[in-house]
């Protein structure tokens, strides 16, 4: 396996040379960096990670944590993020937490030194204080330069006008269980509603982990059901089908956040554009990119195969 003293006899410059090419350093004569870079490449020479983190003070790890009971929709980003994070050298240091307690010492134990800044994706409680170098992606109630959030209201009420297209005008909604989103969930669903003159039944709008059940166990008539995410709308096929309500026949289930490619999804859904997001993120965390400057993500209606 080559070295950087392979290098340096290669290019026939010092072993400083070399590494301020490798490092990006400015004050490098054109030809010398030239001769590193084919001399990198004939040789397939890969730098240190320790040594060059010695040598930055930067570890090029960027940590990542996952609210557990948000995994399914977190996987998606996962995928975007690792892809986008190597494509600027990199690299992804996982991390779970279930709550604000254990967020705040994932965040305060890879923080010392193992990361050069951390991502918190996908939590649904209330979030601790957080450093400057953390950055959120769809958490509950977070809103400010540091998050990327997305309009849940034009969720909401592009899938309410997709099932009225589609002859469905009896919308059942299974919300957020409290927050912001909830509240945004339910004026987009208002709004739709207004729109094509519909009345606004307060019965067949449910949360929490037994609105499904509840929904059902009041025999109130309905013929379209909007859900949250996709774990909700998996729950949601398997209640439905042992209730004897056949899917998309008698009730056409959608998804208000997706993370699966469109057209994959088992049901009609809002996807969001997860390498988009990726490369948002890292644009935030670069400080090239203020997310409070521009409009919450919009997602796009994506309709099964």
């Amino acid at each position: 396996m080559a070295n950087i003293n392979d290098v340096s006899r290669l290019a026939k410059v010092s072993k400083a040379t070399v590494s301020r090419v490798l490092s990006g350093s400015r004050g490098v004569k054109e030809e010398s960096r030239l001769a590193v870079m084919q001399a990198v490449e004939t040789l397939q020479y890969k730098p240190s990670v320790i040594a060059q983190s010695l040598s930055t003070q930067s570890t090029g790890c960027i940590g990542v944590i996952c609210a557990a009971e948000n995994i399914n929709q977190s996987t998606g980003y996962l995928h975007a993020l690792e892809k986008e994070l190597r494509l600027n050298q990199k690299y992804l240091l996982l991390r779970f937490a279930t709550d604000a307690a254990g967020l705040a010492h994932s965040v305060n134990e890879i923080g010392r030194g193992l990361c050069d800044a951390m991502i918190v994706i996908g939590a649904r409680f209330e979030l601790p204080p957080l450093p400057e170098n953390v950055i959120t992606i769809d958490c509950l109630d977070e809103d400010s330069d540091r998050s990327i959030h997305f309009d849940r209201s034009f969720a909401a009420e592009t899938a309410c006008q997709y099932v009225l297209q589609q002859g469905r005008r009896q919308i059942a909604l299974i919300n957020a269980e409290n927050g912001e989103t909830a509240g945004q969930i339910l004026q987009g669903y208002h709004q739709a509603l207004e729109k094509f003159l519909l009345p606004y039944d307060r019965r067949l709008v449910h949360s929490g982990e037994q609105a499904l059940t509840q929904l059902l166990a009041q025999n109130i008539p309905f013929n379209a059901l909007l859900v949250p995410d996709d774990a909700s709308a998996q729950d949601a096929l398997r209640q439905l089908a042992q209730h004897g309500r056949a899917v998309p026949a008698s009730v056409m289930v959608f998804s208000l956040d997706s993370t699966l490619p469109p057209g994959i999804s088992a049901v009609p859904a809002i996807t969001y554009p997860l390498e988009t997001l990726a490369q948002t993120a890292m644009a935030l965390l670069a400080g090239q990119f203020s997310a409070s400057a521009g409009a919450p993500v919009r997602g796009q209606l994506s309709i099964p195969f």
